[in-house]
């Protein structure tokens, strides 16, 4: 840890505010609740708010793991880490199951969550009804008086435009019965790992100002119509060509030379342990 900077970068009574706002978030899930997002060394947009609410719960003993969009080594990933690293020397890891703090951009690792653990998930624009009302005053007396229309009716020109609802990623969700909520930018494969999770979810906008929370074992469900029921992305007959997994979400890769068309697991680090195991399991059969 760098001797000139706070321990998690903030001073301590920056810390106390976030944890405030967050401890408000928990108690009313799906709640946006407003916050004074700090400066950072990053720009907004890049992760500020996730980054936030990283920096003002992290402890010494802990251990990270930050995602990108799945990966663990791309530039935001990185640069969040390192970042993180610097100000305050912890533990990190690209383990899913070891870390006790996990920070995304745009997936939730498919490894279960345990109720040890915080999924912590940048989000850029945390108002679900933006796309049907743009003042910000409208959309709280929405939120408010349980009007959700707007939404309802923005699915329904999509599936009256294009035979389905078309939200491939931020699909909203219904939390406890009560907030609409945009769940971040996660393909909608994700959207069930919300739903009774043992983990605690904290989701940030740096740029908007806002926290809100998805307490452990609280019920989310994607909005959807009876006749129109909310589908996830299949993957069905289709597996990893490096480590053979199933029903997880994939990458398509396109050889630009051949044309050929193959998948990869989205989730590097699980890629990479299912591919250990299957290694591991050849040794030991070649000498059982």
């Amino acid at each position: 840890m760098k001797a000139n900077t706070h321990f998690a970068f903030f001073d301590e009574g920056s810390k106390k505010e976030i944890r405030r706002a967050t401890l408000k978030a928990v108690a009313i899930p799906g709640y946006q609740v407003p916050f004074a997002s700090r400066e950072m060394p990053i720009a907004r947009g890049w992760g500020t708010g996730g980054l936030q609410l990283t920096l003002s719960l992290i402890g010494k003993t802990d251990v990270l793991k930050v995602i990108d969009q799945g990966a663990d080594e791309s530039v935001n990933a990185v640069s969040i880490k390192k970042l993180v690293q610097e100000t305050t020397g912890v533990e990190v890891t690209e383990q899913t199951e070891k870390a006790d703090l996990i920070q995304s951009r745009h997936r939730i690792p498919e490894v279960p969550l345990t109720k040890d653990q915080i999924l912590v998930l940048q989000v850029p624009m945390p108002e679900p009804l933006r796309p049907v009302e743009a003042r910000e005053y409208m959309t709280k007396r929405m939120h408010s008086e349980d009007d959700y229309s707007g939404a309802w009716l923005m699915l329904f020109e999509q599936i009256m435009k294009y035979g389905k609802t078309a939200t491939a990623a931020d699909h909203p969700v219904y939390v406890n019965g009560r907030y609409v909520m945009a769940p971040s930018p996660i393909p909608r494969f994700d959207n069930p790992k919300m739903h009774q999770s043992e983990a605690l979810i904290l989701l940030g906008a740096g740029r908007e100002k806002k926290i809100y929370a998805v307490p452990p074992y609280t019920d989310v469900a994607s909005l959807a119509f009876e006749d129109y029921p909310f589908q996830i992305e299949s993957f069905e007959g289709i597996q990893c060509y490096l480590c053979g997994a199933q029903d997880v979400f994939m990458d398509e890769l396109v050889d630009q030379e051949t044309g050929q068309t193959t998948h990869q697991c989205n989730d590097t680090s699980f890629c990479m342990e299912q591919l250990n195991n299957n290694k591991k399991a050849e040794v030991e059969s070649a000498y059982a």
